[in-house]
């Protein structure tokens, strides 16, 4: 099957194409882009709030070393029909677009990042967290492309090579910023979301991809 073109979709009318008004961070064997306020501080409040009452939140066990555990958040899982995913030995319910995040698509569509599906993640206060890991399920493909919308209390995203001694890298991510990672990324680092021990409130995570169509339909509508 040919390569497909993760940044082919038309340019957004009102600003131009996110990549080229998002930041390109320094770093090797990946590309990583930042792009702060794209979120307009006025719809942030009244997003969270319909995502927090309405997304169908769920807090799975995984398996861990050998062992079961719940994960430290919430999550939920939307896409287009065919997007199944999961990881640590959990297979996540394929719910249908739900419309406020089909919105945020849509606009992640215009401005040239094509998306079919997206992860949500509720951290509650700082002992919700997400461990070390890479975004490499064989249905994310061979280079996969994350598009990460904070919303919320800002919290330290932390970044460390798999081969490399190169320092660890730290990013505070703000509420409405949107974190973009993409080519060979996956390959060569992990990311975290550590505990904090300061005082926090609650910070939402939606990260939009694009995962290969595999054969059914939803698993839950």
């Amino acid at each position: 099957m040919a390569q497909r073109n993760l940044f082919d979709e038309p340019a957004d009318e009102a600003g131009g194409s996110i990549l080229t008004r998002a930041r390109a961070l320094p770093i090797t064997d990946g590309e990583l882009w930042l792009l702060e306020n794209w979120l307009p501080v006025a719809e942030q409040e009244a997003l969270q709030q319909i995502l927090y009452r309405e997304l169908a939140w769920e807090q799975p066990h995984i398996q861990l070393f050998g062992k079961r555990h719940r994960i430290p958040r919430l999550n939920a899982w939307y896409g287009d029909p065919g997007c199944h995913y999961g990881y640590s030995g959990h297979r996540l319910p394929l719910l249908s677009w739900h419309p406020a995040l089909e919105a945020l698509r849509q606009r992640l569509q215009q401005g040239g990042l094509a998306v079919n599906s997206v992860l949500a993640n509720w951290y509650r206060d700082g002992n919700d967290s997400n461990g070390w890991h890479s975004d490499d399920e064989r249905e994310l493909g061979r280079n996969p492309l994350i598009v990460s919308l904070s919303l919320g209390e800002a919290r330290s995203f932390h970044l460390r090579h798999k081969q490399k001694r190169e320092p660890n890298r730290q990013l505070l991510l703000p509420s409405g910023s949107l974190l973009i990672m993409a080519g060979s990324m996956q390959h060569y680092w992990q990311h975290a979301l550590p505990k904090t021990r300061r005082p926090c409130g609650d910070r939402l995570n939606l990260t939009f991809r694009y995962v290969i169509p595999q054969a059914g339909d939803y698993s839950e509508s």
